[in-house]
């Protein structure tokens, strides 16, 4: 049996594969169930299996809360794993005296710093926080193509012009997609995520956009992991979006065989771009 893995759960299913993923290799989970952005069937999740997992709702901003929960859990590693809306983190959040020590060690107010000062934290109490495809690198993509379907050289035109595109925005931490047309940029990903971006696009620029997703030029593998889905299929179905880019080993492909399969029966092509040189996907030390 391995040790008590701790683990940080926001929206979505991400939370549910590291629950898993840590059970398939001996893990006892702790789960610290994000109040209004875990799924509530976290809890029967957590209860099924062999070893039941441990399920504890706590607020977001309540850092002592989960630092307490962690050492009564017997914690010594942690992962960041789920969605939590960025507009929740700036208007929505009610820190305690310990996540207010957290925001005065802030630099700049992005979600990269705050979580990379909650990771401090963590380790300062004991707590490791690892990378949160740690437990999935079947999920991870591969260079070149995934799909049935290639590119056609229009396709990878716009797909060239969007790595530049989307590589800048990525380093001033703007977005890390945007969808091209005829070597245009038709949408930048804000705060409303990857689908709502390219259902956007469609709106603006009818078929034949292709998706760029990027890692950060230095891509902090415990947090903010680019993602995709079968959703991300069905979006640029509805938006008329032809190709897909995502680069290799620096996101997550959620039911990787199913998206696939997906894009196949819809004429959608899916390619892993090289990791260019220069851009890591690492855990701070």
């Amino acid at each position: 049996m391995g040790d008590t893995l701790g683990l940080i759960a926001g929206n979505g299913r991400f939370p549910f594969l590291i629950l898993d993923a840590a059970r398939a290799e001996g893990h006892r989970v702790a789960i610290a169930a994000i109040t209004g952005e875990a799924d509530p069937s976290i809890e029967a999740a957590a209860a099924a299996g062999p070893v039941p997992a441990s399920v504890h709702w706590l607020a977001l901003g309540q850092l002592g809360g989960l630092l307490k929960m962690f050492k009564a859990e017997g914690v010594s590693r942690a992962v960041m794993a789920g969605q939590v809306k960025h507009a929740s983190i700036f208007s929505g959040l009610m820190p305690d005296l310990t996540a207010m020590s957290v925001l005065t060690r802030l630099r700049s107010r992005n979600t990269d710093a705050l979580i990379a000062a909650v990771a401090e934290i963590m380790r300062e109490h004991g707590v490791e926080l690892i990378d949160s495809t740690a437990l999935l690198t079947p999920l991870l993509p591969t260079a070149g193509v995934m799909s049935r379907r290639a590119p056609r050289p229009g396709e990878r035109q716009d797909l060239e012009f969007g790595y530049r595109m989307a590589d800048a925005l990525a380093g001033l931490d703007i977005g890390q997609t945007v969808v091209i047309k005829d070597q245009a940029v038709v949408a930048v990903e804000a705060m409303e995520g990857t689908d709502a971006t390219i259902a956007r696009a469609g709106r603006l620029a009818g078929g034949g956009c292709a998706v760029v997703k990027v890692a950060k030029p230095v891509q902090d593998m415990r947090f903010d992991v680019p993602v995709i889905g079968v959703p991300t299929i069905e979006a640029m179905h509805e938006a008329g979006a032809t190709v897909l880019s995502v680069d290799e080993g620096q996101a997550l492909m959620f039911d990787r065989a199913q998206l696939l399969a997906r894009a196949d029966a819809l004429g959608i092509a899916v390619v892993g771009r090289a990791r260019p040189a220069g851009k890591t996907g690492q855990t701070p030390s």
